[in-house]
């Protein structure tokens, strides 16, 4: 994020179970990072053309999530491997989806 102008404060922490709670990112969306901008939740490899969508439309959702570490997504690119076609999802406080965004398909 940091190389698309995006400042970034990293917080490692022991146990995250507790964050994703708090920001309402149902189980079945849970990725490996948790982020928080402009008041949006960005859970797990999200592109960031998603995010700036995101940003630009400002529909009323919780978040954007990418579950999983598809290969492909950002920071998952595997040399001699092709890309695995994923969704971004966006998702509400209580648990409803819809996909926002596909790749590689």
């Amino acid at each position: 994020m940091e190389e698309h102008g995006y400042p970034v404060q990293v917080e490692n922490i022991e146990n995250p179970w507790p964050v994703k709670e708090r920001y309402h990112v149902p189980d079945t969306l849970i990725g490996c990072h948790t982020a928080i901008v402009d008041g949006y939740v960005i859970e797990g490899h999200v592109p960031i053309d998603s995010l700036e969508r995101l940003l630009a439309e400002r529909p009323e959702v919780t978040g954007l999530a990418v579950p999983g570490m598809p290969v492909g997504s950002p920071g998952m690119e595997l040399a001699g491997s092709a890309p695995e076609a994923y969704d971004v999802l966006t998702f509400t406080e209580n648990g409803d989806t819809t996909v926002f965004a596909s790749y590689n398909r």
